[in-house]
């Protein structure tokens, strides 16, 4: 079941809309297999010992079709789920999945820039592969930070610069370029909202789909994967906290 809460003003230029191309990878087996589920169980793993069986209200900012809910449902069981997108069509298919799933969810219009929820009411934010579609990320992360109750948890995975500027992805998808940041500014942005992002709860995975050749010279043997600290990182998985009064 899914309940429908439009959002406040939605600024058409605050996010860009993703290619034809794009909206098919994002509704594909490949997405939720290799990029979703992957992303979710390294944030679970870096949330630690410290996860606890139920939470309050857990925000999925940039939903889409939907495919994260259950996951969302099955890692954190919320008490509350909402989904946010910024497109209306994209969100229509994430409520006739959360429908199909039986996952009960709150779906609003609107961007990560002005989220029309109050401040501190916010258990979890999960924000996964959306935060480089916004173009005022700035305003983006402020708002992360009010909705999110003292304590609250960020769960970030982002896309870097090196991977958004590659040919591959300049070919197939659509991003706000001038935008794009590196792992070390992305995180930068976060502290300087308010987060708390320990060394401990921050990962840069190096997936084979992340990588401009899709890792085809890292499995022919030609080229071995650069060690950490001795690579262009081309993602960043953490989880912030907000910090108490």
């Amino acid at each position: 079941m899914t309940i429908d809460a439009r959002g406040g003003n939605l600024n058409e230029h605050a996010f860009v809309p993703e290619t034809r191309f794009g909206i098919w990878f994002l509704g594909s087996e490949t997405w939720l297999k290799h990029v979703l589920e992957v992303a979710i169980a390294d944030l679970v793993r870096l949330i630690g010992k410290e996860r606890r069986e139920t939470y309050g209200t857990v925000v999925d900012v940039g939903c889409g079709q939907g495919k994260s809910f259950t996951l969302l449902k099955q890692r954190f069981n919320p008490q509350r789920l909402i989904g946010i997108d910024a497109d209306p069509e994209i969100l229509e298919v994430g409520r006739k999945r959360a429908q199909q799933d039986g996952v009960a969810v709150e779906l609003m219009l609107g961007s990560g820039a002005a989220i029309a929820l109050p401040d501190n009411s916010v258990d979890i934010l999960f924000c996964h592969q959306t935060f480089h579609h916004l173009v005022e990320q700035e305003k983006a992360i402020a708002e992360f930070y009010r909705v999110l109750k003292p304590g609250g948890m960020l769960l970030f995975a982002e896309s870097t610069r090196a991977y958004i500027h590659s040919w591959i992805i300049r070919l197939l998808f659509r991003h706000p370029m001038e935008v794009q940041k590196t792992a070390e500014e992305y995180l930068a942005l976060i502290r300087w909202a308010g987060f708390e992002a320990q060394a401990e709860r921050i990962s840069y995975p190096y997936l084979w789909w992340s990588l401009s050749d899709l890792g085809l010279l890292n499995r022919l043997g030609i080229k071995k994967t650069p060690p950490f600290g001795q690579r262009e990182e081309t993602l960043l998985n953490l989880v912030a906290i907000k910090s108490q009064p």
